[in-house]
């Protein structure tokens, strides 16, 4: 076996992949990795897909969901598997150890494909296994990964393949990376065979994850109320007036309120202003930033006007909810 040989190319010969599972990963991301190659094997008729867990320590690896999910062994087991995909969700810095660090760098080199998904990739730019590539990770998390990481070309996309690294941003990119995956190895009809066995659609990695919408917009919605929130997601930290929106969909104020009202059942007053006040959460909850930053990059331009708006949406102070 040759380390520049690609794993995404027609082959008929089983590939296999060690997925090192981080704890505080999410159950449905595994599942999104693991399953597609089970369906995989069921069409193929054959074991085209063989796979391993391993985790940091070789014991069982507690998930978010509160079970646990067993492991064949430590990193090591890894060693022999064509490719490792790195799975990992919150409080990776911490799961991230030192000695996994150092280790995976050793391994690194003796797989044809090393991959990170959802915070994995955080795990993988840790250990420098990202840099000079092209690489995504949860869209929470873009700005950070780039900010922190500035040898690494960070993208939006679903999932990225840069040239023996592939990383996905979370659990449905996941499942289309493994289609692609798929697709790659075997053909087209194959992986249509498995997504059909999820009821769902491969979409390509280069398509944008899911934004930072508070709940998914109705399969009909109004394509200009779409635009208006595009354009507030876009601009978190410097709050776009209504009237400005409004103008630039070619609507009055009134108008866009109307929109609102019918399609999500709320001003767009407030929908703008939860969509700050989720971004803020996420950033209290899983980042370290000074809340007074938090408060910027959403948007207040005071601390104390932020404190307020946050106990009023979640019933806690940001510094309550950092603290639990």
């Amino acid at each position: 076996m040759r380390n520049s040989e690609t794993i995404f190319a027609p082959a008929k010969a089983p590939l296999s992949i060690a997925v090192l599972v981080l704890p505080q990963a999410s159950i449905l991301t595994v599942a999104a990795t693991l399953d597609p190659m089970r369906s995989a094997n069921r069409h193929l008729g054959r074991d085209a897909f063989q796979w391993r867990v391993v985790s940091p320590d070789g014991n069982a690896v507690p998930l978010t969901c509160g079970l646990s999910l067993p492991a064949t062994g430590p990193l090591s087991a890894a060693e022999g598997a064509d490719a490792l995909i790195v799975i990992a969700g919150f409080r990776q810095a911490e799961m991230a150890t030192r000695p996994l660090i150092r280790d995976l760098r050793r391994l690194a080199s003796r797989f044809r494909a090393v991959g990170g998904i959802d915070a994995g990739s955080w795990v993988l730019a840790r250990a420098g296994l990202l840099d000079g590539h092209r690489a995504t990770v949860h869209w929470e998390d873009l700005e950070d990964l780039a900010h922190a990481h500035p040898q690494i070309e960070v993208a939006p996309d679903r999932f990225v393949i840069s040239g023996s690294r592939m990383t996905a941003g979370g659990a449905g990119p996941a499942t289309d990376l493994m289609l692609h995956l798929i697709r790659a190895r075997h053909d087209a009809a194959t992986a249509l065979q498995v997504a059909g066995s999820f009821i769902t659609a491969a979409r390509d990695g280069s398509e944008p994850q899911q934004s930072a919408r508070t709940a998914p917009l109705p399969a009909r919605a109004d394509a200009r109320v779409t635009a208006a929130i595009a354009r507030w997601e876009g601009r978190l930290d410097d709050p776009e007036p209504m009237a400005e929106t409004a103008r630039a969909l070619n609507l009055t104020p009134r108008r866009l309120e109307m929109l609102f009202r019918k399609e999500l059942g709320q001003p767009p007053g407030a929908y703008a202003l939860n969509l700050r006040l989720q971004a803020a959460r996420r950033l209290v909850a899983d980042t370290a930033h000074p809340l007074q930053e938090v408060a910027l990059r959403t948007g207040f331009t005071s601390q104390s006007a932020f404190s307020r708006a946050f106990r009023r949406r979640f019933g806690l102070s940001p510094s309550a909810v950092r603290r639990g």
